[in-house]
């Protein structure tokens, strides 16, 4: 880990999912307990590599379609995680230097490291919110979400692999509800969510190294996802593995050296505008 210091109040002797995933990613923000779950999870589904940077990648080409094609210049991006640049203010304001992005997550570790969130253009704007996606109440009542954000324009509500973090038992639909209720006409949502329909037997057992960490897991189906999108238009391709979703709209030189299959991803995503 580049800083070995933990941040105040954060758990160092089990794994944790940021990290994790910051090790998928290949990057230098975990411990070894991280690294050693990361790796059973690798030895259940090698492809988890690819699953993150798929995911990423995909935040990535929502952005820049939601800033070019849709004129979006907002985004609240919940459940924001270690940053890793490019992070999403970065994608987005490269495209719209006035972008706007509120990051919210309830994790001392990301606090840790929000300076690198704060990084706007000079015409842009960017903060960190400390805040728990399961009192989408309080999120949005935060003073400094409307100092950010002018909720009566459109907004992007990015939601990338975050829900598989919120099992049906903590009501995910009544979350996403109450945050779109929030946004008005034109705005957006945009989801990636891990999936075990084309490798079950990987994924149980990926669930089972989560719920086995402390941190409750449940991987849905597309069916499933489908339903957070209730009542959206959703754009081409529609609900999709994370590779399909507007390939051409990758960076130079961003696309996989060979194909790549539905069940290395297993990821769905998706983006709706709200009527």
């Amino acid at each position: 880990m580049s800083d070995t210091r933990p941040a105040r109040g954060l758990d160092t002797n089990r794994p944790h999912s940021a990290r994790m995933y910051d090790y998928y990613l290949g990057g230098k923000d975990h411990f070894e307990v991280d690294a050693q779950a990361a790796e059973r999870v690798a030895a259940a589904y090698p492809s988890i590599f690819t699953c993150a940077r798929e995911n990423r990648a995909f935040m990535h080409r929502a952005t820049r379609v939601l800033a070019r094609e849709h004129g979006i210049r907002q985004w609240l991006d919940v459940g924001t995680g270690i940053p890793t640049e490019p992070n999403l203010h970065q994608v987005a304001q490269s495209v719209a230097p006035e972008a706007r992005v509120v990051y919210a997550d309830n994790d001392p570790l990301v606090l840790k490291y929000a300076e690198r969130l704060m990084r706007s253009t000079p015409e842009g704007r960017t903060t960190y919110i400390e805040a728990d996606v399961n009192d989408p109440e309080v999120l949005l009542d935060s003073p400094e979400l409307s100092e950010v954000l002018d909720l009566d324009r459109p907004v992007v509500l990015s939601l990338n692999a975050l829900l598989h973090f919120v099992p049906d038992a903590q009501d995910p639909h009544r979350i996403v509800r109450v945050l779109l209720g929030a946004l008005p006409s034109g705005s957006a949502l945009a989801i990636s969510h891990c999936t075990p329909e084309f490798d079950p037997d990987s994924w149980e057992k990926i669930q089972d190294i989560y719920n086995g960490s402390g941190t409750p897991v449940q991987f849905r189906t597309h069916k499933e996802v489908a339903r957070f999108f209730d009542g959206l238009e959703l754009l081409d391709p529609g609900i999709t593995v994370g590779h399909h979703w507007r390939p051409d709209a990758r960076s130079a030189g961003a696309a996989p050296a060979e194909p790549l299959t539905d069940a290395e991803v297993s990821l769905w995503v998706g983006v709706g505008i709200k009527p």
